[in-house]
């Protein structure tokens, strides 16, 4: 693991801490500390290449979160946030399920694989593309849920943000426990257990689970970009 990766997971984990601590304290200022980190995850590459332009940014930012945590509505972005990134993992997955397109995890095993599309197996293709719909619907759940949650939490939800009293009361720790602990556990849990099952539909494939993720963890910042831009593909049978 190189210094970025490191740097990038203690973030990482720093925000898991201060989203649940603001969460479950109702603090402001926990609050603007959360909503810093993931400022710094976004920009972390550029800001340690020394980038004028994202210290720049970064400066304001961090100018815009100490103006914000004097206020009592410094909680109410990062209420947005779980949710939001859920949906934007959905997205993802979801988007390249069109026709004409390469499911993400199909391209992530060609990539894994060494092995162009169509020289895939055809029983890999079909279950990788259930496994990127299977994922995208998962993730489209926790992120509606969660969004739910944040509308009806209690104080300080997003609802009585703006003044609406929420039909049902939802104590803002539950709220906090769900976005930050169980959604990902859940996320957790599908991740290792799908990969018990593919080993045994599909045997021979890694070596162990750490083998797995090493060979993860080899997909390079490039591969990331490609998938991200979801180009379109041609095939004979016109699917993705």
């Amino acid at each position: 693991m190189n210094g970025t990766a490191l740097a990038r997971g203690l973030l990482v984990l720093a925000y898991f801490g201060l989203s649940h601590a603001a969460g479950a304290r109702h603090d402001p200022v926990l609050a603007a500390l959360a909503l810093g980190d993931i400022a710094a995850i976004v920009m972390l590459e550029p800001l340690l290449r020394g980038s004028a332009r994202a210290w720049g940014i970064a400066a304001l930012v961090a100018v815009a979160l100490a103006a914000l945590a004097r206020t009592a509505h410094a909680h109410l972005p990062l209420l947005l946030v779980p949710a939001a990134i859920v949906a934007l993992v959905a997205w993802t997955f979801g988007r390249t399920l069109r026709k004409g397109h390469v499911p993400l995890i199909t391209r992530m095993v060609t990539a894994l694989d060494g092995v162009p599309l169509r020289e895939l197996a055809p029983d890999l293709r079909s279950y990788t593309r259930a496994l990127t719909a299977t994922w995208a619907v998962l993730l489209g759940m926790l992120a509606i849920v969660d969004f739910v949650l944040a509308l009806c939490a209690v104080p300080g939800g997003l609802l009585e943000g703006i003044g609406i009293t929420p039909p049902v009361a939802v104590p803002r720790a539950a709220w906090s426990w769900f976005a930050n602990g169980v959604t990902y556990g859940v996320i957790g849990t599908l991740f290792i257990g799908e990969y018990y099952y593919r080993v045994r539909r599909f045997p021979g494939r890694y070596a162990s689970f750490f083998d797995f993720l090493r060979k993860m963890g080899r997909l390079d910042p490039a591969f990331w970009r490609e998938a991200w831009r979801d180009a379109p593909v041609h095939e004979p049978n016109g699917r993705g």
